[in-house]
Formats: structure tokens, C-alpha cells, sequence
């Protein structure tokens, strides 16, 4: 008796820059039957439909012809794509950010929960290995404030929307993880320097209990980096995501520390892995009833709300 499903067939819809390596991960994978793509540039549609020996077709024909679709289109085209693919019954799975607005995340996982049908987001963060050594690193006691940055240096790529839900999205959807909870306030500067969005915001989130964030990201930055420091009640973690390397100071650490009687130092590292291919297989999981939808819509419409928040608070500051 075979135990293994057939591949699903899986539509790509938008296969701009991200699009692309999805395509070619969707097409390389056997657990997965890649049945056609679409994009909005006709000539983008027939190259990437070449490297990954796939149809180009018109989005209705993605639909039509797939069990799951991946919607990797510009922001403001996730709704629409979104619905006319759960209204057919399809699962669906949307790049980051849900949607454009708050209204429109509710509607889509309300209608996925109405067909039955998966519905997650592409926070690629949570599959990564960085993401999971930082979430099984020995704890530096109750964790009080959390400093994050993701810099980069500028890319003609993604200027549809501001830094805030290119990059710093993610770093919000990780605190936020790492804060059992959402904030309950935001404070946050920004500007526009090579687009017509925020090329660069820095917030401030204030949680219950008097625990706070700072989160900056830019992508017009001189060089690249990705950091994050966590100070709690017994010490603090420190995790340099570019050197693949993670400390914790904390009550018994294993390498002891002279002058704090008590404290010691934990040090991990970790080896990369393919987080988009964790990610798509863990949709393929999900859609075939062999697993739960990691980050499902719930969690995209969470991250969503304070990325807007924040955006709002730069625009009060002009």
C-alpha cells in the first residue's frame, strides 16, 4: 500500500524576484507537480516558465488547474489573487505581507475558514535555522527589553511597499514570538531616501509588564546587518545572524564568568539551511492534512497590524 501522496499541484502566481526561486524550488521538488505560473510581464512569464518547465498561463488557468496556488505578486494583488483562488477552493499561500489593509486579511481568513482550505503566510523567518536556535536557546531569565536590526544596502527591488513590511515585518513577527504577545503601543521615525516609501523606520514597542522593543531596519544602509539582543532577568542573548552565532549570559551558564559569581556564558552556532524549501514543504504538509499551517493567517493579519501601526506612526511624524 503506498503511504505517500500524489505530488499536489501546485500553481505559482506573480514569479517576480521571489517568485522566481519559488518556482524553481516548486519545480525541482517531486512532492510537488508544478501545473503553471502566471505573472503580470508576459516576456517574465515565458523566462521563468523556461527555467522552470512549467505552462505560463493566465492566472484563472493557474487556478483552475491547481489544488494550491503560491501568490507571490505585489502586495496590492494579494487580495484579489487570494480570493478568486479560496472562492474556487484552493489552498492558498501568500508572500508576506497578508494583504494591504487589515480588512482585507479578515475577509481572506474568514473565507479560507469558510472552504475548509489552508491559508499561510510567508514569514520564511520561522522556518529558518537561525529562527529555531534562537527559540530553543536557554532562556536569560524573563525576558524585559528587545533590540533588533536588519539592515541592507539598497536593492531597486520590492519598492511597491515601505521597509517596514519588506524587512521589518519579520523582525516584528520574531519579537513578538519571543514576547509571548502583541504590543500594546507604538512609537516609530522613518523616511523615504530612494523611493516613495520608508526606506528606513526604527520603533518603539511597548508590551505589558513595562517590557519594551526597539526594532530598526533599512534597506539603505552602507553594509549588511542582522543582530538581535534580548536583555532579561538573569542576563541576555545576543545573536549575530550574518556569523551564525548566538550567547546567552545567564545563571549557570556553561563557560563561568569571573567576575559574576554564578553566571556563565551558553554559546550556539548554527549551518544554514533552505528555508524557502522548509517553508514550501511544510505548506504541502499542511495542505494535505500531514501537518498544521505554521504561520497561518492569523499570524500574517497579527504582524500586518503593528507593521501598519508603525507606518502610521511615521507618517505622524511629517
Amino acid at each position: 500500500m503506498n503511504v505517500n501522496p500524489a505530488p499536489l499541484r501546485l500553481g505559482i502566481l506573480g514569479v517576480g524576484h521571489f517568485g522566481r526561486f519559488h518556482a524553481l524550488k516548486a519545480a525541482a521538488n517531486p512532492a510537488i507537480h508544478l501545473i503553471g505560473l502566471h505573472d503580470a510581464s508576459a516576456e517574465r512569464a515565458a523566462q521563468i516558465a523556461g527555467e522552470a518547465s512549467a505552462p505560463a498561463l493566465a492566472p484563472e488557468e493557474v487556478i483552475a488547474a491547481a489544488e494550491a496556488v503560491i501568490i507571490a505578486a505585489p502586495t496590492r494583488f494579494h487580495y484579489a489573487l487570494a480570493e478568486q483562488a479560496l472562492a474556487a477552493g484552493r489552498h492558498v499561500f501568500i508572500e508576506k505581507p497578508i494583504a494591504a489593509s487589515l480588512d482585507q486579511a479578515d475577509r481572506l481568513i474568514a473565507l479560507a475558514a469558510r472552504q475548509g482550505r489552508v491559508l499561510q503566510v510567508g514569514h520564511i523567518e520561522r522556518f529558518s535555522a537561525a529562527f529555531r536556535t534562537v527559540m530553543g536557546a536557554p532562556s536569560g531569565g524573563r525576558a524585559l527589553s528587545f533590540e533588533a536590526v536588519r539592515a541592507a544596502p539598497f536593492r531597486p527591488r520590492s519598492l511597491d511597499v515601505s521597509v517596514v513590511l519588506d524587512l521589518m515585518i519579520h523582525d516584528l513577527d520574531l519579537v513578538m514570538e519571543l514576547a509571548g504577545g502583541e504590543p500594546e503601543a507604538v512609537e516609530a521615525v522613518g523616511a523615504a531616501i530612494a523611493s516613495d516609501h520608508p526606506d528606513f523606520a526604527v520603533a518603539r514597542l511597548r508590551f505589558s509588564g513595562g517590557r519594551a522593543a526597539s526594532i530598526t531596519a533599512s534597506r539603505v544602509s552602507l553594509a549588511m546587518e542582522r543582530r538581535l539582543r534580548v536583555l532579561g532577568t538573569e542576563g541576555e542573548m545576543a545573536v549575530d545572524f550574518l556569523a551564525r552565532s548566538l550567547a546567552v549570559l545567564r545563571r549557570g551558564g556553561a563557560e563561568p564568568v569571573e567576575t559574576m559569581p554564578g553566571h556563565g556564558v551558553d554559546r550556539a552556532t548554527w549551518t544554514d539551511h533552505d528555508s524557502l524549501e522548509a517553508e514550501q514543504a511544510a505548506f504541502i504538509a499542511a495542505c494535505q492534512g500531514q501537518g498544521p499551517v505554521v504561520v497561518d493567517g492569523a499570524a500574517g493579519r497579527r504582524a500586518l497590524k503593528w507593521a501598519l501601526a508603525i507606518e502610521e506612526a511615521i507618517k505622524a511624524q511629517h
